[in-house]
């Protein structure tokens, strides 16, 4: 007998509660495993747009034109810092074309859309960690109840016979311990996944936070010297 059948020779002779212990921490493993694939596809691809902008933007060029072609890229799209870049200057066009709005003016609502974008982009990029680390401390705690309650079958059924021994008792104990097996093999991705992303994301966050500095200061001295949208010459 080979080990898959093995596992689901030790599924099908285990009591009820075990049982649905071990449908429990299967459903968690999956949802955990898509989830854990979901997450490392969106943040390599934020990570990928983000170092992308940042090598355009830096390279110098006109702050117009690359806001127009960044709302029109169909691979870029508004992740990562271009949602951050987007709003700023955005905010920043809107504000200059009001009369008697100073240049503080201005950067107190360009600074105030960033950081909203900022905020939308890390819930963005939080999505489903909670859940992981749910199912990483939750797991090894629900196999272990499942483990638990299989001995305390295992050996409630020897309170009827006169003498005991580990033949009868060890088949019991090692189905009752596959739910802990089972707990620890849901929790251990979710875990390693959950702290791996974090400080991706933290990061990630990061370079947000330096990019709205730097940009902060083009921008400020671009509404110092009072220009227009189509004044908007090459930032450093």
């Amino acid at each position: 007998m080979n080990f898959d059948s093995t596992l689901f020779a030790y599924f099908f002779n285990a009591g009820i509660v075990v049982k649905c212990v071990l449908l429990v921490l299967t459903f968690a493993s999956v949802l955990s495993w898509s989830y854990i694939l979901q997450r490392g596809y969106y943040l390599r691809h934020v990570r990928k747009v983000t170092t992308e902008f940042e090598t355009v933007f830096w390279s110098g060029g006109d702050l117009n034109k690359l806001y127009t072609d960044s709302l029109h890229s169909r691979t870029g799209g508004n992740a990562g810092l271009i949602a951050v870049f987007q709003a700023g200057f955005r905010e920043f066009l809107r504000l200059r074309k009001q009369m008697g709005v100073s240049a503080e003016g201005v950067m107190d609502g360009a600074k105030r859309a960033m950081r909203v974008a900022e905020m939308r982009e890390q819930d963005k990029l939080e999505l489903h960690l909670p859940l992981l680390a749910t199912i990483g401390s939750t797991s090894p705690y629900v196999g272990l109840f499942g483990t638990v309650w299989g001995i305390m079958i295992s050996l409630r059924s020897l309170a009827t016979v006169q003498q005991a021994t580990i033949s009868m008792v060890a088949p019991g104990i090692a189905e009752a311990l596959v739910a802990t097996a089972m707990g620890l093999f849901a929790a251990i991705p979710a875990v390693i996944a959950y702290n791996r992303y974090g400080t991706e994301i933290g990061r990630l966050l990061n370079r947000f936070e330096a990019f709205q500095d730097e940009f902060a200061s083009i921008l400020f001295r671009q509404a110092q010297a009072g220009l227009t949208k189509t004044e908007v010459q090459e930032h450093e």
